[in-house]
Parts: C-alpha cells; sequence; structure tokens
C-alpha cells in the first residue's frame, strides 16, 4: 500500500515537495488556505502562479479543507511561511488525532517571541510528538524540474526522521538524516538575513571580493548563534548551514537576494517587496535574529546592519561602510 503524506501550504515549496513525494509514488494531498487557488491548481492540473509548466502526478490531489488533510494522513509537512506556521497548526490541531507526526519546510523563526519552530510544535502538541525539519540548499523551482538536489531532514526521533528520508529520497534528491534540529533551524532562517546582506552589497555594485566576505563572516553569525541556542558545530558546515547559506547568497533565484538586489539599487522596501510578489522569509527574521543577538549579547554586525536597512531606515551604502569601520580584531 502506497505511503500517504499531506502537505501544507501551495506556495512554491510545498507545491514543490507534493510534486517531489507523488513522483516518488507516495499518495499526495496538497492544502492551500486560499479556496479560490485551489480550485485554480485543480482546474490546471499544475501550480500556474509559482511553478508554471509542471503538472502533477495523477497521485496528487489538492484541497482547501483542514479536515480533509487530517484524516488523509497521520503524517503532515507543513511548508507555510514563518508567520503562518503557529496559526495553521493551532486551526489544524482540533481535527487531529493524538498519533500526528509532524514536520515542516518552513525557515525562520516564530515571530511571536522568536522561539524556533520545533518549540511551536512541542506547545501546541507536546514534546513527544514526533518532529522534523526539512532544509538545505533547494530552490523549488529545481526541485519541481527534477534537478539533482540534497536536504538535511532533522529529528530527534530516528524513526521519523528515516520515515521521511524515504519518502522524499529519489534518484535526483538526496536526503541526509540528523539529530540537531536546533542547528538546521538556525542556517534554515538566519541564512535568509545574509541573503539580504548580500544581494545589497551586489545591488550596490561592490563586487565578488564583498560577497565573499559577506558569506563567510555571515557564516560566523550564524555559528555564534545557534551554538547559544544549543546547535552543533558540524552541522552550520553542512547543507542546512554552508550549502544553504551559499545558494540563496549567489543566486538571483532567491527572494532574499533579490529584495537585496533592489535595495542596493536604490528601491524602497514596499516597491521591491511588491515587485517579488511573494513571501520574502528574511524581512522578518532580520527582526527576530536582531533581537535573539541583543537577548544573548552575540555579536552579530551583518544581521545588525541589515536590520537598520530594513527597520530604521538606514542607508544601503552606509551600512556597508558601518561594517568596513569596525575596530580591527583577530578573526576568529
Amino acid at each position: 500500500m502506497a505511503q500517504k503524506i499531506a502537505i501544507l501550504g501551495a506556495g512554491s515549496w510545498g507545491t514543490a515537495l507534493a510534486i517531489l513525494a507523488a513522483r516518488n509514488g507516495c499518495q499526495t494531498l496538497l492544502w492551500g488556505h486560499n479556496a479560490d487557488h485551489v480550485t485554480v491548481l485543480a482546474q490546471d492540473n499544475q501550480n500556474q502562479r509559482y511553478l508554471p509548466g509542471i503538472a502533477f502526478p495523477e497521485n496528487l490531489a489538492v484541497t482547501s479543507q483542514l479536515a480533509e488533510i487530517a484524516a488523509f494522513s497521520d503524517i503532515l509537512l507543513v511548508c507555510v511561511p514563518s508567520h503562518a506556521f503557529k496559526a495553521t497548526l493551532i486551526q489544524l490541531k482540533p481535527y487531529l488525532s493524538d498519533n500526528v507526526n509532524i514536520a515542516w519546510a518552513t525557515k525562520g523563526f516564530n515571530p511571536d517571541g522568536g522561539s524556533l519552530l520545533h518549540e511551536v510544535v512541542a506547545d501546541i502538541f507536546s514534546a513527544q510528538t514526533p518532529a522534523a525539519i526539512i532544509s538545505g540548499p533547494s530552490f523549488a523551482s529545481e526541485v519541481a524540474a527534477d534537478l539533482p538536489t540534497a536536504i538535511t531532514i532533522a529529528s530527534s526521533q530516528p524513526d521519523f526522521a528515516k520515515q521521511l528520508a524515504d519518502i522524499l529520497h529519489g534518484a535526483r534528491f538526496r536526503t541526509y538524516t540528523s539529530s540537531d534540529v536546533i542547528g538546521v533551524e538556525v542556517g534554515g532562517a538566519v541564512k535568509n538575513v545574509l541573503a539580504i546582506a548580500a544581494g545589497i552589497a551586489d545591488g550596490l555594485r561592490l563586487g565578488a571580493n564583498t560577497r565573499s566576505a559577506l558569506i563567510t563572516r555571515g557564516l560566523t553569525e550564524i555559528i555564534r548563534l545557534g551554538l547559544q541556542l544549543g546547535g552543533k558545530q558540524d552541522t552550520f558546515m553542512g547543507l542546512a548551514g554552508l550549502g544553504d547559506l551559499i545558494l540563496t547568497c549567489t543566486d538571483n533565484q532567491s527572494r532574499n537576494r533579490r529584495l537585496g538586489l533592489a535595495l542596493g539599487q536604490g528601491k524602497g522596501i514596499v516597491a521591491a517587496t511588491q515587485e517579488i510578489g511573494q513571501e520574502i522569509e528574511g524581512v522578518s527574521a532580520a527582526k527576530e535574529t536582531f533581537l535573539l543577538a541583543k537577548k544573548y549579547g552575540i555579536e552579530m554586525p551583518i544581521t545588525e546592519q541589515t536590520y537598520k536597512v530594513l527597520y530604521e531606515g538606514l542607508d544601503p551604502l552606509t551600512a556597508v561602510e558601518n561594517l568596513l569601520a569596525r575596530e580591527l580584531k583577530p578573526e576568529c
């Protein structure tokens, strides 16, 4: 009997993962919160808005009903934006059995207090609920186009991580497992902030040297915060850390990088966001990361300057000059 998986979030990433699971032989149900959008998905047999030209496999169905999602499978993969993560789980909970297994491919912090998403799951359900995060260097369009990709699945329950790995792993989609949920979460959230910074630098035409320095010193910031919160050093040098950071900072498929590019080119944040037209997780992550750094007394200068550009109206070139003017110190 084919494995069943329910995926919440009919944006580009949720749709890509639904297509992947269906291609791998799973009976797959994709949920979207907008009933009109879901109707269009069913009519078009594809997500024309986010992944045009990629047809849905026959074993991929769509719905806008949470009750249908809950009844379909005990394995839920949440792919909604971080700001909607908590609310979606709260709405879903009344329909769920006690045997639910929750995974998420959402990258970011809970904007209500800056907690990590596994803490949100534990608060709404329990600390014993099988939970896992899927992260790593992966653009939705390339996964949907069946281009080679490798990701990390982290869970404190090895059996659940293995189960998800088996569901998603394929000839062109390689899955690695990890027990470091915190490290994978921090890497996935903070890299979006740094991608905005890298985009700003490139928008200002500051060159490849600057971009390389931002990525390298940005990784240091991820490690500082990640270790403080309980992550493991090795995680930040892997797919969910350095791998995702490089991808997001260097390719214009990244919405966060494109936002930074626009800001560096003199566009306002409202106009740039509207032009991109999709969720830009790095904007909220910049605020939450900045507040966490202040809370724990962690030095994260790139994050700080990016926050000031986004929330205090600091001129992007001034932000770069502020970084360069910092006191000289050993690299480590």
